[in-house]
């Protein structure tokens, strides 16, 4: 009788050890499942904050509008004017300029053109200025691809003019071109930055 009395105590003991173990067990891999799920949070903050793209300080941009039958269109970077110096700092006087940032400013006309009295055959043309102090010369270029006016050679250039910059009361913080119609056949291209802003007019052939 007492055999069979240890034998179901020793039995019930084994049970009662054999539960405790399970439910141990089944405590700690919550903990570590819910560890895993705490860091996969964390992974995932990482990588939506890394995805995000920091703004160019330049953005590309265009500007463009039809003059008559002409689509006038304009790429350039706009660089902004964040408190600095522009003219006579940033952008030298007197030397040739691209007119925005990294890549040359282009244009292109798909149909011939009449700027200052001088006709300008249909083509895409690098955009080139030199600013000064009292007036500004405008060039096209047959070269547009190109890092800024690194490749500039004024034996490439098509077309030279003169303009007087204007000054604005308000200014404009990113360099900022447009192509506006004022006619049938005529428009006007623009450039302003800063306190500045020049224009010519154009007029289809």
């Amino acid at each position: 009788m007492k055999s069979i009395l240890y034998i179901i105590f020793l039995a019930a003991a084994l049970i009662f050890c054999g539960c405790s173990g399970t439910t141990e067990s089944t405590d700690e891999n919550a903990e570590v499942s819910e560890h895993n799920m705490d860091e996969h949070k964390d992974d995932s903050a990482y990588a939506s904050e890394s995805s995000k793209k920091k703004k160019p300080a330049s953005p590309k941009q265009q500007a463009m509008a039809m003059v008559g039958s002409n689509h006038i269109h304009i790429e350039y970077a706009s660089p902004s004017v964040r408190g600095r110096v522009i003219w006579g700092g940033l952008v030298p006087y007197n030397r040739v300029w691209s007119t925005g940032a990294h890549k040359a400013t282009s244009i292109n006309f798909p149909e011939a053109v009449i700027i200052s009295g001088n006709e300008l055959s249909a083509g895409k043309y690098g955009f080139f200025t030199i600013p000064g102090e009292e007036s500004w010369t405008i060039i096209f270029n047959k070269v547009w691809d190109m890092h800024l006016a690194d490749d500039y050679q004024e034996t490439d250039d098509v077309m030279r003019f003169e303009v007087t910059p204007e000054k604005m009361d308000e200014i404009t913080e990113a360099l900022t071109y447009k192509v506006e119609s004022t006619g049938d056949n005529t428009g006007t291209i623009s450039v302003a930055w800063e306190y500045l802003k020049i224009s010519f007019e154009v007029t289809n052939k």
